[in-house]
């Protein structure tokens, strides 16, 4: 179960390969606490005595996951809070040598919607990673289980930085990658309230002239693309299917499958926001709360357009950026065909 009373990065990735790949060519003044240009590899190595007295000895947990748990350190003199993620499985050999190339991409990537991945240790048969810290917790917390509830304007600008988060990922990295597992829980919210994708564990990296790839299912069940069940190619959007269901998420506030709800047809959130907006019912989602009924019509419409089983009928993340941002006029959406995940 998670500590959700204080926020973290879970980023389930292994610093194994570290030592024997050369992956990391510059380190910071431990002293000073540079974290160098934004264009440098910045990852830092730590020694295991270093992280252990950050961690008052992991002190104070944040999260446990598969793979290890997450605990909150202090490193630079006091001066920078950090999560540090104590690993506590390995993956076998085929998985650790596809992950030597998703730390060395991920290593540079850099933008204000990735929480930001610091620095490592691997010495012996310690596993170590060191996150930036984020203070304001899980996307999942603030709108499922937050006494209140972001008001409009912050649903508007969290909505848009996951989106341009994973723009990120699949325009303008080094190389495209697929994050494979976009949901609020794996969204953290930072000191000034923006929106950063985390958990690159699963991601799967594309070559430079490659727009699919084979791979085995990755992802949680009802966020995942009809295509990782077909054994069919994957592409980018795979995540842009992920994402329109966190953004209906985001837009009403509510889990896409609830169990508890008071009629069948609310169950999944997809397919009752669907038949409230050809209903023109629109307040039903937002339980008739005060929001900019343009833009949230405008929201609904970009979630609703990528539910369909044919990844091609799927819009770009950047013409769904472009849509969120008002640059893009949104046509009525189709019926949804799939809402299972």
């Amino acid at each position: 179960m998670e500590f959700i009373t204080c926020s973290c990065v879970f980023l389930a990735i292994t610093g194994f390969f570290m030592f024997k790949y050369q992956v990391v060519k510059y380190k910071w003044p431990l002293e000073t606490g540079n974290f160098g240009s934004t264009n440098e590899l910045t990852l830092s190595s730590f020694s295991y005595s270093e992280l252990k007295r950050a961690t008052n000895g992991f002190e104070e947990g944040l999260s446990r996951g598969s793979v290890g748990a997450l605990y909150k350190g202090v490193l630079f003199k006091g001066e920078k809070l950090v999560a540090v993620k104590r690993l506590e499985k390995m993956m076998n050999d085929g998985r650790e040598r596809e992950v030597h190339a998703e730390m060395h991409v991920i290593g540079r990537a850099h933008h204000r919607n990735l929480v930001r991945l610091l620095g490592y240790c691997a010495e012996d048969s310690k596993r170590l990673l060191v996150y930036e810290y984020m203070s304001n917790g899980f996307l999942a917390y603030l709108l499922f289980c937050s006494k209140t509830s972001p008001d409009w304007n912050e649903r508007e600008s969290i909505a848009l930085d996951v989106a341009r988060g994973i723009l990120y990922l699949h325009d303008e990295c080094e190389v495209p990658i697929i994050h494979c597992d976009i949901k609020p829980q794996n969204c953290l919210m930072d000191d000034f309230w923006t929106a950063k994708l985390a958990d690159f564990g699963l991601a799967k990296l594309l070559m430079p002239d490659q727009t699919r790839t084979f791979t085995l299912v990755r992802g949680t069940r009802g966020y995942m693309a009809p295509e990782w069940s077909k054994n069919i190619p994957i592409s980018v959007k795979a995540d842009v299917y992920s994402y329109r269901v966190v953004l209906l998420e985001i837009v009403c506030c509510r889990r896409n499958l609830d169990v508890n709800a008071s009629k069948p047809e609310v169950i999944i959130l997809i397919n009752w926001v669907y038949k409230c907006f050809i209903n023109q019912e629109m307040n039903k989602p937002v339980c008739s709360e005060e929001v900019n009924k343009k833009t949230f019509e405008n929201m609904v419409k970009v979630g609703l357009w990528c539910v369909q089983d044919e990844p091609a009928l799927c819009p770009s993340m950047k013409t769904m950026v472009m849509m969120l941002e008002g640059i893009t006029d949104v046509s009525i959406p189709p019926c949804p065909t799939s809402s299972s995940g």
